[in-house]
């Protein structure tokens, strides 16, 4: 059996560490032929398991990850909304930014702060009011994370 059919069939096992190894290790091997079964793992009941297989699809960069990762921006877990938004960032996409813009007003500062963050990966100036309105957050990370996504727009206009 190939290491990826092994890390499938880890993916469906009834112990979380064994699920969320998985998915980590999915995300590391970086094979895109893993997006799908990736995609399923954001549904599982384990906030453990989809915190990694966002943050795997990330890593993945298949286009087919965008509107699960934009769904898995409002899951109910903080640490699942944090790696979506860091996904969403690495994915690249402009699609994302309304779902990374709307990230911003998390109630959680690590989202806000990968949202900021994933903002500047992505350079795109509709981005900019929304991070200068972060410039006044609540959290120093966030503030942080929104001015250096600034500068990173700003030196690619």
């Amino acid at each position: 059996m190939s290491r990826l059919n092994d890390l499938f069939a880890q993916l469906k096992s009834p112990h979380v560490m064994y699920r969320t190894r998985a998915a980590k290790e999915l995300g590391d091997l970086a094979d895109p032929a893993a997006g799908p079964a990736l995609i399923a793992a954001l549904a599982d009941e384990s906030h453990l398991v989809r915190d990694n297989a966002a943050f795997a699809l990330g890593a993945l960069r298949g286009r087919d990850a965008l509107e699960p990762l934009t769904k898995a921006a409002d899951d109910p877990h903080p640490w699942v909304r944090k790696s979506a938004a860091k996904a969403l960032g690495m994915l690249g996409d402009p699609k994302a930014l309304p779902t990374l813009i709307g990230a911003l007003a998390d109630g959680e500062s690590m989202v806000r702060k990968s949202a900021a963050r994933s903002l500047g990966q992505i350079g795109h100036a509709s981005a900019v009011p929304a991070l200068e309105k972060a410039l006044k957050d609540s959290s120093a990370l966030v503030k942080e994370a929104a001015a250096k996504a600034l500068e990173a727009l700003r030196k690619k206009t």
